[in-house]
């Protein structure tokens, strides 16, 4: 067995895999939600469309979204193989130790909030990338071109107020989720020190509440418009 393959079925080599694809899913997090902030441009969908156009005929983009589909899936299986390691090196709870005064509740629960995650991300996709890309989607034309206009099926779904609901509880979980993943990932590479651990701590807290917070605000803000 390769020294790689060693390195990538220990346990360390396999929290290495899950901090790599969380720090990827956090910065695909960023640029995802710098294209959905377009749906509020007073423009009637037309920078999204094109966007959304773009993100589905750009060659370079469509093999990130490969990758960002492999690192989800990465990311989802070592979290399972890892949590059963913990269960299993630790077949009794420790009733005594009082965890609660230790560890914080996210960290305790990510099995739990990632479970929630991917199922907000099943039903996600279902919803527009499956419409998107078998569904039958209405047009746009813009100075001559023909776009998919991929605005109204997100302006039809968000003017749903349970999947609203169910998307900005969904954010809430992603947030509880950022909020342990984010320093965890930096520490599992090595990159924690008693000067710049704190900062790092501070900044993945303002991510894990600045971008959900975001994300969530965007079906609000369409869903008000068609009241």
């Amino acid at each position: 067995m390769s020294w790689v393959s060693k390195t990538f079925n220990s346990t360390l080599g396999k929290k290495l895999v899950m901090s790599l694809t969380g720090l990827f899913l956090i910065l695909f997090l960023v640029v995802h939600l710098g294209g959905n902030l377009q749906l509020l441009l007073p423009d009637e969908g037309q920078a999204f469309n094109i966007y959304s156009d773009n993100m589905g005929t750009n060659l370079l983009i469509r093999v990130i979204s490969i990758g960002n589909f492999a690192f989800i899936l990465l990311h989802v299986i070592y979290s399972i193989i890892l949590t059963r390691l913990n269960k299993k090196s630790r077949p009794v709870a420790y009733a005594l130790s009082k965890p609660q005064n230790n560890i914080t509740w996210s960290s305790r629960n990510m099995g739990i909030l990632g479970t929630l995650i991917l199922i907000f991300l099943l039903v996600h996709l279902r919803a527009f990338w499956y419409e998107f890309k078998f569904g039958e989607i209405p047009t746009a034309v813009y100075d001559g071109v023909t776009y998919k206009n991929v605005f109204a099926i997100v302006s039809e779904a968000y003017s749903n107020i349970l999947y609203v609901a169910f998307y900005v509880i969904s954010m809430g979980f992603l947030g509880f989720h950022l909020s342990h993943g984010f320093a965890s990932a930096f520490q599992t590479l090595g990159l924690n020190h008693i000067k710049y651990s704190p900062l790092i701590h501070k900044v993945g807290i303002g991510f894990s509440i600045i971008i959900p917070a975001l994300f969530a605000m965007i079906p609000l803000v369409m869903y008000i418009k068609t009241l």
